[in-house]
């Protein structure tokens, strides 16, 4: 662990991993209960890609999510009662309930204009924003989030093309969990790595193991420092892996041996950044105990107030939309 990792910062990338972590927990109890209409895709393990790249995003950073962003949401600041409350289909959500679980991240307060459900589709909006950020000459950057499912889209290549052409200033974050959908990634890639694809088109790009918080950190600010002072794209591959299945319908077992699913919890991102913090002295067993008490807490809370609060009127419906019929 290296110095500049003070204690108050190990202490909120930790609770914010453990408050996705808690929170999904609650959404797979909810969905299993009935209580969640559609489809909701959850974030176990991957913690620590959402914590260690936004800790290192700027306030003014712009966030393009994927249908797999409660953790995005949750590690920007979303409250989590608005997440869910998107997820339960409630007025108080994010999008007044009406857009669900896989636009659940989306926050203009918070810097996440968007929440695609669409494989890859976020990637070109990214490269639009960057534009955007580059004609107005602002130091913002455009960090887009997605898997490693999407790097066989067109929209993939194109943008990343176009990025690179004009020297944008986007940060291209693939979660490469090694499953697109039921598909291993083994048997869809040539390359050795996914970043071996960007960099095909010139644009920097680093591995990170995406279940080291602190790794993922360090690569994203070295990234973002790179295209601050160089007004260009860069690309990181996180390599980490979901812990659940595809979906909440999924139980991710029938298509993933039992040793490899063992393999990979046993390198767990919040058990991992726990234990460098215990050979410190940062934290103990007892401290994280109590994190996980706290957070609970707040969940339980949160789940009841969502439960208990109604959905968007529907005879306001049509001011949402942007022309009425006469």
């Amino acid at each position: 662990m290296r110095e500049q990792f003070s204690r108050e910062k190990l202490l909120r990338m930790l609770r914010k991993m453990i408050e996705i972590r808690l929170f999904e927990e609650r959404v797979e109890k909810l969905y299993r209960e009935g209580k969640i209409i559609g489809p909701t895709h959850l974030y176990f393990g991957q913690e620590a890609v959402a914590v260690g790249v936004i800790e290192a995003l700027d306030k003014d950073d712009v966030v393009i999510s994927t249908y797999r962003g409660h953790g995005h949401g949750v590690a920007r600041g979303v409250p989590m009662k608005a997440i869910l409350g998107e997820i339960l289909g409630r007025a108080v959500g994010t999008c007044k309930g009406l857009g669900g679980s896989m636009h659940a991240p989306i926050s203009v307060e918070h810097n996440i204009p968007l929440a695609t459900a669409i494989v890859g589709s976020g990637i070109p909006i990214a490269v639009g924003v960057g534009l955007a950020f580059k004609y107005r000459e602002k130091r913002s950057v455009a960090t887009v989030f997605f898997g490693d499912g999407a790097v066989n889209t067109g929209a993939f290549h194109e943008a990343l093309n176009l990025a690179a052409v004009w020297r944008l200033p986007v940060l291209f974050v693939c979660e490469n969990n090694l499953y697109a959908m039921y598909t291993s990634l083994k048997n869809v890639l040539a390359a050795e790595s996914i970043a071996a694809r960007a960099s095909g088109y010139g644009i920097p790009s680093y591995v990170a193991f995406g279940n080291d918080v602190l790794e993922v950190y360090e690569t994203t600010s070295k990234a973002l420092e790179k295209i601050r002072n160089e007004s260009g794209p860069v690309f990181i591959e996180c390599r980490t892996y979901r812990q659940k299945g595809h979906g909440g319908y999924d139980f991710g077992t029938w298509y993933r041996s039992k040793e490899e699913i063992e393999e990979w919890m046993r390198r767990d991102p919040i058990n991992m950044l726990t234990e460098r913090m215990k050979t410190k002295g940062f934290i103990t067993d007892e401290e994280r105990k109590k994190i996980e008490e706290e957070v609970a807490a707040e969940l339980d809370k949160v789940v009841e107030e969502v439960l208990n609060s109604p959905v968007y009127d529907f005879e306001k419906l049509s001011s949402l939309v942007y022309a009425n019929p006469p």
